[in-house]
């Protein structure tokens, strides 16, 4: 599960300059991307594709009910046929700073966990997009977060964890199926997690566990 993401302040830099130079599109013309902090579900955020970048929503439309659906297994999607098609010809890199989880301890209240890769400040995930046609009639592009079972750094908060990538397998994930079918299957990088705190409709880091 992958239900909340931060882009911080130096990764949102960075994500700007490659938006620009790829002459970033998004539902309208003159839709700017998200600024930084914390990305929620259906939030518009930017995502890389091959060889373009875009500004688009979080979330597929469900096909039972009003609800998105945010995140797909990577053990499963190529069965699914809302996924299938799009993660053979449109997957996508969600970049980010980390994401966030929700321990699930058994105690009343959750501890809240951003997780990051060591030593890097950016941490891209591996995803898939697709075109829809909301309730009016007009055409929009969404994204979905692949997620694969907790390795030993994350099993301890929870039990999945999104498709990492590494800086040098952006281009390879956007078209190579090949690298595709191996990545979805591979155990996830070490991560650290970081405890934190919400105080005024921010969230600042606690410390770390």
């Amino acid at each position: 599960m992958c239900g909340r993401y931060l882009i911080d302040d130096e990764a949102y830099a960075d994500i700007w300059e490659i938006l620009n130079s790829h002459d970033f599109t998004g539902l309208n013309n003159d839709m700017q991307p998200l600024s930084a902090g914390e990305v929620f579900p259906s939030a518009i955020a930017p995502v890389y594709e091959k060889n373009s970048a875009a500004v688009v929503k979080w979330g597929f439309p469900h096909w039972k009910n009003s609800s998105l659906i945010i995140n797909a297994r990577s053990e499963t999607a190529l069965e699914k046929n809302m996924f299938h098609k799009p993660l053979r010809e449109r997957r996508c890199v969600i970049p980010s700073s980390g994401f966030y989880e929700w321990s699930r301890s058994g105690r009343k209240t959750k501890d809240k966990y951003l997780l990051r890769k060591p030593g890097e400040h950016m941490l891209y995930m591996a995803g898939m997009v697709s075109t829809f046609r909301d309730a009016m009639g007009v055409e929009y592009t969404a994204f979905v977060i692949l997620t694969t079972a907790a390795n030993e750094s994350v099993a301890p908060i929870h039990d999945r964890m999104p498709v990492i990538l590494a800086p040098d397998e952006v281009d390879l994930w956007t078209s190579d199926d090949g690298f595709m079918e191996y990545t979805l299957l591979r155990p996830g990088p070490e991560l650290l997690a970081e405890r934190t705190v919400t105080t005024g409709g921010q969230t600042s880091l606690w410390g770390t566990d």
